[in-house]
């Protein structure tokens, strides 16, 4: 059995869709923090048969919680203080992401203006449509 201590603060990322927690880690920028930062990959979860699971050891005020709603709405962010779940944050498909989606149109602004930012808003929240703000196109979330 694997065991990974419990943290005394920091944050617990959990019920992650098994093989997405680099992904996660690499949006939310953990590989630039100067703290511990744990990966657990597919381990057991009676709801979801495998996750992932990151936690972060240390105070983070910046996390992005709209580039993880974006990744996937149903993660579990936990807030540890004292190693007690002080809080826990529900996330939700953000109105509007900026720089997480490229636009694929070569006729968009984005791709002549290499410094403008990547603006993507919620078109359709039932099928999780985002299109750019720019030129319009379309970006349908790809389901794993």
């Amino acid at each position: 059995m694997l065991n990974i201590s419990g943290l005394q603060e920091g944050v617990v990322l959990d019920h992650i869709q098994a093989g997405k927690s680099l992904d996660i880690y690499y949006h939310l920028g953990l590989d630039k923090l100067d703290c511990q930062v744990a990966i657990i990959k597919n381990a057991r979860s009676n709801k979801m048969g495998r996750k992932d699971i990151i936690k972060v050891d240390g105070v983070i005020d910046n996390l992005d919680l709209d580039i993880l709603g974006y990744i996937d709405h149903n993660i579990t962010v936990n807030i540890i203080r004292d190693s007690r779940i002080v809080e826990k944050k529900a996330l939700k498909l953000p109105k509007k992401i900026t720089n997480v989606i490229q636009c694929k149109n070569p006729r968009c602004i984005t791709s002549i203006e290499q410094e403008l930012p990547h603006i993507f808003y919620l078109a359709d929240p039932e099928k999780e449509i985002y299109r750019c703000m720019y030129c319009d196109e379309k970006y349908g979330k790809k389901k794993h």
